[in-house]
C-alpha cells in the first residue's frame, strides 16, 4: 500500500509484477520413475518435480511423450524441464541442472531361460541383438562400445515394448533400470526371476531436471532450493519408499 500511495504522489506510472514463469515438464515412459497412467502423468519422477514446483511457488505441466519426441518438445519450449535425465559429459552444456533426482543402475538382462547365453563382457554383445529405447543415454553408450546400429541394436521407443519382444524370442538381451525391470515385469504379472542379470552396464551416473538453458538462472535456484527442503523434511525419502521399496 505503501509503494502505491508513494507512487500516486510522485505522478510516476506504476509497473504491473513480472508473471511468475510457467514451467512445462516433458518426460517419457519411464515407470516408476515417470509413466502415463490412463490421462494423468505419474511416478517417482513426476511426483517429486511437482512438490519441488510447489515449493518454489511455480505452477506445473507435465507431459509424457517418446523420448525423442520429449527431446525435441523441451527444447522448444520456454521454460521447459526435461526429465529424468542423464547427466552425461556431451549434455552438460546444454542444461541448467537441478538435482540428483535419483540414482540410476543399468543392467543387461537374459531370459532366465536362456542358459545357453553366456556373456561376461561387453565385447561378447557384438552379434547379439540387444534392446535399447532409441536416444536414451544407454543407447549412446552402447552405439560408443562399437555396437552397431542395426546389427547388434533392437530399437524401441520404450522398456515395455522391448521386454515384450525379449519375451517373444525377437532378441536375446535387454538394457534396462533396474527398477524398471521389476515394474514392468509386474505390470505383465511376471516374477522378476523371469530376467537374468547378465552384467551390471552402468551406475556410475545420476539422474536431474534438466532446465533449459534460457530460462532464468533464478529460475534454476528456486527450483534446487525446493528440492533440497523436500530432501530435508522427509518427503523424498518416503516418496521414494512408495516407488522404490
Amino acid at each position: 500500500m505503501t509503494t502505491l500511495i508513494a507512487g500516486l504522489a510522485s505522478g510516476l506510472p506504476l509497473q504491473a509484477a513480472e508473471p511468475e514463469p510457467r514451467l512445462r515438464g516433458f518426460t517419457e515412459n519411464l515407470p516408476p520413475l515417470n509413466y502415463q497412467d490412463e490421462d494423468t502423468p505419474r511416478g517417482f519422477s513426476v511426483e517429486l518435480l511437482r512438490m519441488v514446483a510447489a515449493e518454489a511457488g511455480l505452477g506445473l505441466d507435465i507431459e509424457v511423450q517418446p523420448w525423442t519426441r520429449a527431446m525435441q518438445s523441451a527444447s522448444q519450449t520456454p521454460n521447459s524441464v526435461l526429465f529424468s535425465l542423464t547427466r552425461l559429459p556431451e549434455r552438460e552444456a546444454q542444461f541448467q541442472w537441478v538435482g540428483p533426482i535419483s540414482e540410476r543402475r543399468i543392467v543387461i538382462y537374459k531370459l532366465a531361460s536362456r542358459t545357453d547365453l553366456q556373456i561376461t563382457s561387453l565385447r561378447q554383445l557384438r552379434g547379439a541383438r540387444v534392446g535399447v529405447v532409441r536416444d536414451s543415454a544407454a543407447a549412446k553408450q552402447l552405439l560408443a562400445e562399437g555396437l552397431r546400429s542395426d546389427d547388434d541394436i533392437e530399437w524401441a521407443r520404450d522398456d515395455a515394448t522391448n521386454l515384450r519382444k525379449l519375451l517373444a524370442g525377437r532378441m536375446e538381451l535387454i538394457v534396462l533400470l533396474d527398477w524398471a525391470a521389476a515394474w514392468n515385469l509386474r505390470q505383465l504379472q511376471l516374477p522378476f526371476v523371469t530376467l537374468t542379470q547378465v552384467l551390471e552396464y552402468d551406475a556410475s551416473k545420476s539422474y536431474w531436471f534438466g532446465l533449459q538453458l534460457d530460462a532464468p538462472e533464478s529460475l534454476r535456484r528456486r527450483l534446487q532450493a525446493g528440492l533440497d527442503k523436500v530432501r530435508r523434511d522427509g518427503r523424498f525419502d518416503a516418496l521414494r519408499l512408495r516407488y522404490f521399496s
